[in-house]
């Protein structure tokens, strides 16, 4: 996979708002169980691509220096032709001075080739260095949001388990309530008050009748008595 993709998705799954998404997921445990699958499997990815590309950079980082390194050395050699050349000369050996200079020459022109290719890779060098930094501080940034997911989804799961729970016992409670042992004795008390009113009710309908046989009583003293005075005012 190319590694500016690889960037560009660590990038972008660096920045993602967990919460935000969460609140738009129709179901928040099971996309915080695909986005730990996303961030898993994207952090292997990057892991690889921050490799390469850090294997790539030390390798342009060390042909760098051999190039400069070259360069260096092959100044060196150029000075001490370039030296040994006057030093010929100067004893009058000019065609074993041309000799040296032209050595001398030749390594000017292998300091300038090492130099150049070591100028040229400068800037690639800078931009792989720029690109392996954003990949580790991106790895680094989606590491710690996939903890923050698991530490997310550990809790979503035990708050669904404590809601299941107080469903069950509410569930519970709902059920005791519709055999409530107070509402069967208050049933069970409307039942002995009915019978109490009944037994009232007899009473007082067994006084009635009571009063009335004794007022039929009282009624028939009175006829004897008037019955009895009527007698003793017959009799002579």
């Amino acid at each position: 996979m190319p590694k500016q993709t690889v960037l560009g998705r660590v990038t972008q799954l660096a920045k993602a708002n967990i919460n935000a998404l969460l609140d738009q997921a129709e179901d928040p445990q099971k996309m915080l169980d695909q986005l730990i699958r996303d961030y898993t499997s994207n952090i292997a990815e990057a892991e690889q691509a921050v490799a390469a590309t850090i294997g790539n950079l030390r390798l342009m980082e060390q042909d760098h220096r051999e190039d400069v390194d070259a360069a260096r050395e092959w100044g060196q050699k150029a000075l001490a032709a370039s030296r040994k050349a006057d030093e010929l000369r100067g004893a009058g050996s000019a065609a074993d001075a041309d000799r040296f200079d032209n050595l001398a020459k030749v390594a000017l022109g292998r300091q300038l080739q090492a130099e150049k290719e070591a100028k040229t890779a400068e800037p690639t060098i800078a931009s792989q260095t720029v690109v392996v930094d954003k990949l580790k501080s991106g790895l680094d940034q989606m590491k710690t949001k996939l903890t923050e997911l698991k530490s997310k989804r550990d809790e979503l799961v035990a708050r669904a388990r404590s809601a299941q729970a107080q469903n069950r016992m509410m569930d519970a409670v709902k059920s005791i309530d519709v055999l409530d042992p107070t509402s069967e004795l208050s049933r069970f008390e409307d039942k002995v008050r009915r019978e109490e009113a009944r037994a009232v009710g007899k009473e007082e309908l067994a006084a009635s009748s009571l009063d009335a046989q004794f007022e039929q009583l009282d009624g028939l003293g009175d006829s004897a008595e008037i019955e009895a005075r009527l007698a003793a005012l017959k009799t002579p």
